[in-house]
């Protein structure tokens, strides 16, 4: 049975591997297979969220064929927040419907 495992352990730094496990083998067991426990220990150490296709799972999760596992980093700044930031540096008329208005129009148009 065929995986992929994705672990981004930094900005710009990931390391992608296709593994080969029997099947019933758990997410767990295939980071294992993998060598990642051991390679990375950061992994079980912190805390960082397993997931299946963008899913949280635990270590526990049976796989299936063609499966991507991924270990998940927790988000530094909040989108919400981090958009509204942008949109104050930007301001109001250089953005969105108001970017590129024609001359002489309406806001909007």
């Amino acid at each position: 049975m065929r995986v992929s495992l994705i672990y981004a352990a930094g900005p710009r730094t990931v390391h992608e591997l296709a593994l080969d496990v029997p099947p019933g083998c758990t997410v767990g067991q295939a980071l294992a297979l993998a060598g990642w426990l051991e390679r990375f220990p950061e992994i079980l150490a912190e805390g960082l969220t397993l997931c299946i296709w963008n899913r949280g799972v635990d270590a526990g999760r049976v796989l299936r064929e063609d499966d991507r596992v991924e270990v998940v980093r927790p988000l530094r700044v909040d989108p919400k927040v981090a958009r509204r930031e942008r949109f104050v540096g930007q301001g109001a008329r250089g953005t969105g419907l108001f970017a590129r208005r024609r001359p002489g129009s309406k806001a909007g148009y």
